[in-house]
């Protein structure tokens, strides 16, 4: 039986603010280059108004949310499980997700009052990252924003690996996969970014021991959830949790691990400005190109062209055109 999605994706809701400063910027006010940081309100308020906001720009975003809506600019069908508030921003979010193609458990009648989230994205010329994040009321994602009904009629879940840094919504990546497994729904999880590993490896390893048939993640991720500086241990060691995974290695590439078979997916050379949502993209080309009849080959090397085409502009995600071009050329 044909399944309704291709994808339900589960993470933060967050409103992306994508700017440009300077490594001087950072080092002056105490920011840790090319992490994601949390912060708090303030904080955040406090940086926006050091820095020229009228050259920035505002998309609808979080990590999985960026995956999700890959997969629907490359023609897929998504779904996206969330919480935002009834603010401007929210509203904002909700709109933005409806306009590129994603369903959601999100109803503007019924959005509770809070604050939404905001992603301050800092690039400086090296093309790097930074980014600062005021969860706001996605902090309070939970099994509430679940639904068995739609994870039952989709072929993946995907899970944001951000979703590690609070109780309730570690409950909900737990009841996800449980309520994956029982209706055949397959697994899908990004470890995000190497804070994430790093600070909460515990937490992450107690969520992949549910089960995860598709683990993405980069080179440093690898290493840090292995506890190894050496690739082939991160690579053993992912091997006896995911029956397949893939490790990103910038501009070097990836590699997908799929039972026994080893496939290498070429890098595409290009000029990088803004590496914010590389890895999302690629997940999102990924997911769609598994579920939508490509091989695993075609399915890494449509990828590869997505996250670099996506690093050579500023914001974390392509537009449909854009996708829609790299499949055609594909």
């Amino acid at each position: 039986m044909k399944r309704k999605y291709n994808v339900y994706g589960i993470g933060n809701a967050l409103v992306d603010i994508v700017t440009e400063v300077s490594d001087d910027f950072l080092e002056d006010n105490n920011v840790e280059k090319s992490l994601m940081t949390l912060v708090d309100e303030a904080k955040q308020n406090q940086l926006s108004e050091a820095i020229n906001m009228e050259n920035s720009s505002k998309q609808c975003g979080g990590s999985a949310a960026n995956t999700i809506i890959g997969v629907s600019q490359f023609g897929g069908s998504s779904y996206y499980a969330c919480r935002v508030a009834s603010d401007a921003m929210g509203k904002f979010f909700l709109s933005d997700m409806l306009k590129n193609g994603v369903a959601t458990n999100l109803k503007e009648e019924t959005l509770p009052d809070g604050i939404t989230g905001k992603c301050l994205v800092m690039t400086t010329p090296d093309a790097a990252r930074t980014m600062n994040t005021f969860l706001g009321i996605t902090s309070e994602f939970s099994e509430a924003e679940l639904d068995e009904s739609v994870i039952a009629n989709a072929e993946y879940i995907y899970i944001e690996g951000y979703l590690v840094t609070s109780d309730a919504a570690r409950d909900a990546m737990h009841k996800a996969i449980k309520l994956a497994r029982k209706h055949d729904t397959k697994v899908a999880l990004t470890f995000s970014d190497p804070s994430m590993v790093k600070f909460f490896l515990p937490q992450m390893q107690e969520v992949v021991s549910e089960g995860v048939d598709l683990l993405f993640c980069n080179i440093e991720e690898a290493r840090l959830f292995a506890e190894t500086d050496y690739m082939a241990d991160a690579v053993a060691k992912l091997k006896g949790v995911a029956p397949e995974f893939i490790i990103t290695k910038s501009e070097e590439g990836a590699t997908i691990y799929h039972g026994d078979e080893v496939i290498e997916i070429a890098p595409n050379k290009v000029e990088a400005i803004d590496t914010n949502g590389a890895g999302d993209c690629f997940a999102g080309a990924y997911l769609y190109g598994i579920t939508n009849g490509l091989t695993r080959q075609e399915s890494g090397d449509l990828a590869s062209a997505a996250s670099a085409k996506v690093v050579t502009q500023f914001g974390p995600r392509l537009t449909k055109e854009q996708a829609q071009a790299l499949l055609a050329g594909s």
